[in-house]
């Protein structure tokens, strides 16, 4: 499953693909563009320090409202934005949305220098705000949040009220459709009658291998009558790893594992519970698909940086229901 920034983006995308026939939509990582080993090695920073030393991803998170952190980040940031630019003059956006606070961030800086003038819409995919969705806020048109509360924090901290637009954070449409469960259980090779649990490992951002596979080895073992749809993602060694563990029990008839599908909605309605890590688009999915949830070794700020996309809107009113 695609990480949350990028997630949001496309569930945008599609909706103005879907809804809005003169409108020209493309999704571009920001961070990818700007340099890509940055970007790599950003990640595998992020990767390991969550899985291995959470807490200091936590002090690193906290930290970075102020003090050296925050300076760090607004420079980085500001230096990141002057090649940015480069890309905004040649696509000549009207619109940019933002899901990521870095790109919002740097478009913001690049508005305040008067280096482009079209709107900026920053995205927060999160239930709570952090100070870094907020650096220059005078320079961003609008703030699409996920709840009154993020809203009335946001006036409290002087954001008008008319830029601030309660939509909840974005996610596909699939996961609002409605699905046969008998023919997805059927293609599972699954009992309908049993309770079922999807289990998302997560892949390079998720719960980490070792906690991942011991979740899956101990529910197996604990619960006989319990049926597991496992996620890995792509973390080809996580996947191993479970197809052991289901070997190991026995259980091959109850536990299907999956390196990656896109049938995730499907499975969602299908199934009794989700485990998984608190990521706000997982979390926003498993809500919507009225699913109870486990949430294992929550940490602050479970996502990697991205910018996500940049729309351009020739005629667009943004206020149109659909």
């Amino acid at each position: 499953m695609a990480v949350g920034h990028i997630a949001a983006a496309k569930s945008i995308k599609d909706f103005i693909d879907k809804n809005y026939e003169d409108t020209d939509v493309e999704t571009i990582d920001c961070i990818e563009y700007i340099n890509k080993y940055a970007n790599k090695i950003s990640t595998k920073a992020y990767v390991e320090m969550t899985k291995n030393t959470p807490f200091l991803w936590k002090k690193l998170y906290s930290g970075s409202n102020k003090g050296t952190l925050a300076i760090i980040s607004d420079a980085s940031n500001r230096i990141m934005a002057l090649k940015l630019k480069n890309l905004i003059k040649e696509k000549k956006p009207d619109l940019i949305i933002s899901t990521h606070p870095f790109s919002s961030h740097m478009c913001a800086i690049l508005k305040k220098k008067k280096i482009i003038d079209c709107e900026v819409a920053t995205v927060m995919t999160d239930y709570h705000i952090h100070n870094q969705w907020l650096s220059l806020p005078k320079y961003v048109d609008y703030f699409f949040v996920a709840n009154e509360q993020m809203k009335n924090d946001l006036i409290n901290l002087k954001i008008p009220p008319n830029k601030i637009h309660v939509t909840g954070i974005p996610i596909s449409s699939k996961f609002t459709e409605k699905y046969n469960n008998d023919e997805i259980f059927d293609e599972l090779w699954l009992d309908k009658n049993k309770f079922t649990a999807l289990l998302f490992g997560g892949g390079e951002f998720g719960l980490g291998k070792n906690v991942a596979v011991n979740i899956l080895e101990t529910a197996i073992r604990m619960f006989k009558d319990l049926q597991i749809i496992a996620i890995s993602g792509k973390n080809k060694k996580m996947n191993q790893e479970f197809k052991d563990v289901v070997e190991k029990t026995n259980s091959e008839s109850r536990v299907k594992i999956f390196e990656f599908t896109d049938k995730v909605p499907e499975l969602m309605s299908a199934c009794n519970i989700v485990v998984t890590k608190a990521g706000g688009l997982t979390i926003t999915e498993s809500l919507v698909s009225g699913l109870p949830i486990i949430i294992i070794n929550p940490i602050p700020r479970a996502g990697r940086r991205k910018c996500s996309i940049f729309s351009r809107f020739r005629s667009c009113n943004m206020d149109k229901e659909k």
